[in-house]
């Protein structure tokens, strides 16, 4: 890429040569969400093999991706994020929901979504899928705090909900669909036993700080895990659908249900009545544990 000489000291046309073009951009989506072998990449973007080796070692040569040997016998290797592509989740994230909002949506400032939408349809294409391997996000579980997997061991299914963000100031008039995450907590919190009794774990989720959260599960007693999605990363690996409030991308608020093998079973997305989804994530996370 031709750069003017002024170009050399600025951040955005540096990261544009990096980035290359959206080639680029959709494989580092693709990796994002845990396609990292060749033949998964070229069946995911559509991309003849030539044009992804060429990306693929551009990405390498600038540090974003490095190989990581799986196969000696051909040799095949994954393609994973460096630190410094880590670094670009957030970046994919917010031309996501710039995406969302302003090409596919109508420009409106929302924390939910019509039935007819791309986040509608993105979040339950969820179905029947898996939820990637090697996440696991900063949990705050009382006075516990630590690098959690999404999916608990433990249990026969396990309910993921995200949610906005709890004690944040959502503005005069507030941002649609975003107040609730107190209650929506509380009411989890409160059917916890009957979750146990059940089988199934819980996980919240959001976009706020594990100290943030942690200071939040003491003081309302939350007995589930509480984990941090701040870096983005399982917002990037689910294309999750976000908004911008109170000065920071977070969560639409949805239900995941998921089995013990980590199969998304069921998808709750928009969320407008929040005791129903709670009650519904109960019914169909209990049903998920007598399945054969």
């Amino acid at each position: 890429m031709r750069m003017h000489n002024a170009d050399e000291t600025c951040g955005i046309a540096q990261a544009a040569v990096v980035l290359g073009d959206w080639w680029n951009v959709l494989v580092l989506r693709e990796i994002a969400r845990g396609h990292v072998r060749f033949d998964a990449l070229a069946a995911e973007i559509g991309l003849s093999r030539n044009v992804l080796t060429e990306r693929l070692g551009r990405l390498v040569a600038r540090g974003v991706l490095r190989r990581s040997l799986y196969q000696r016998r051909p040799v095949r290797y994954e393609y994973l994020l460096t630190d410094a592509g880590g670094a670009l989740l957030p970046l994919l994230v917010a031309m996501q929901d710039w995406g969302d909002r302003w090409v596919l949506g109508d420009g409106g400032l929302t924390a939910t979504s019509t039935a007819d939408g791309a986040e509608h349809a993105r979040v339950h294409a969820l179905v029947g899928t898996r939820l990637p391997d090697g996440i696991a996000l900063p949990g705050a579980q009382g006075a516990r705090s630590a690098a959690l997997p999404l999916v608990s061991a433990e249990a026969r299914a396990t309910v993921l909900f995200t949610y906005p963000g709890t004690g944040v100031d959502w503005g005069d008039p507030p941002i649609p669909g975003a107040p609730g995450c107190t209650l929506e907590n509380r009411l989890f919190r409160d059917a916890w036993p009957d979750f146990q009794r059940a089988g199934v774990d819980v996980r919240g989720v959001s976009t706020q700080f594990a100290h943030e959260q942690a200071e939040f599960a003491r003081a309302e007693e939350v007995p589930y895990a509480l984990l941090s999605d701040a870096a983005h990363r399982l917002a990037a690996a689910l294309r999750l659908p976000t908004f911008r409030g109170a000065g920071r991308l977070r969560h639409k608020r949805l239900v995941l249900i998921a089995d013990a093998e980590r199969t998304v079973r069921h998808a709750l997305f928009p969320v407008v009545d929040i005791p129903h989804a709670v009650d519904e994530s109960l019914r169909l996370a209990a049903a998920c544990t007598r399945t054969p």
